[in-house]
């Protein structure tokens, strides 16, 4: 896997990038429940999100971790209509279970036994991000430690389009704590979702690749000339990532055989 170009001190760019192709798919009906969730894990109460990542310095307003949670929640549902429709797969939908800030899912997904783990960016994201703090030099997810699932079969990287955030910010909801739930529900609503399935890498890929070789964009860095990493993190660049057509194939292969989870 490539490593980010150095444009200068601290100073990194993404040198192995991917078109956005719409290959997710998407139902009004994912929209609507992923909006009901996203509003209850954060304007609503029913729920919590950490407001700061792992690592990192800045604390996030409710508007803000609103679109990243609904973002994550439609990748999550883009995959699991993908992998219904097209690979014929029997499966779970996502959870949307709300849940206090001291529980969260153990994984973002079960297909057929592969426990998978899907990372959401925008339309212009090339890179699956996984902050540093949270994961052991053997590819294990620390904050599972007690849950039973540790590690993960696959990482997938999905990019939503539009832009989540320029559409709260637009509207004056990104920074804000409160919302009104008809208003921005309709505005959520208005829009046509659409989500690229990047890419996918193994579990096995992300220590012999990524963790080992110290494939890490450090705290403060910038990325892209522009962007300021609040926190330190792996990467993957979308380039260097496998189809998605050959997750399905592989999860077939692997079908039963997981031990992934301990």
């Amino acid at each position: 896997m490539h490593r980010l170009s150095l444009e200068g001190e601290n100073s990194y760019r993404v040198n192995s990038r991917k078109d956005f192709v719409r290959n997710g798919i998407l139902r009004q009906e994912d929209v609507s429940e992923c909006f009901d969730f996203a509003y209850g894990m954060t304007f609503g109460g029913s729920g919590a999100h950490r407001d700061h990542r792992s690592g990192g310095q800045a604390h996030r307003h409710m508007g803000e971790i609103f679109i990243n949670t609904f973002q994550g929640k439609l990748a999550e549902f883009a995959l699991y209509n993908y992998a219904v429709i097209v690979g014929e797969m029997s499966i779970d939908p996502p959870d949307t279970e709300m849940m206090e800030l001291t529980r969260w899912d153990s994984f973002d997904m079960d297909i057929e036994g592969s426990i998978i783990n899907v990372k959401s960016t925008k339309r212009r994201g090339n890179l699956l991000l996984l902050e540093t703090r949270d994961w052991d030099s053997e590819g294990r997810y620390i904050p599972n430690s007690e849950s039973g699932c540790e590690a993960y079969d696959f990482f997938v990287l999905a990019r939503v389009d539009p832009d989540g955030e320029r559409i709260m910010r637009e509207h004056g909801f990104l920074y804000a704590d409160s919302a009104d739930r008809e208003i921005l529900r309709r505005i959520i609503l208005s829009e046509r979702w659409r989500v690229n399935l990047a890419g996918y890498i193994t579990g096995e890929e992300l220590i012999d690749e990524v963790i080992e070789p110290g494939h890490i964009l450090p705290q403060n860095s910038t990325l892209n000339r522009y962007t300021r990493m609040d926190a330190e993190n792996y990467y993957v660049q979308a380039g260097d990532m496998h189809e998605i057509d050959g997750l399905l194939k592989e999860i077939r292969d692997r079908r039963g055989d997981s031990e992934r989870c301990y």
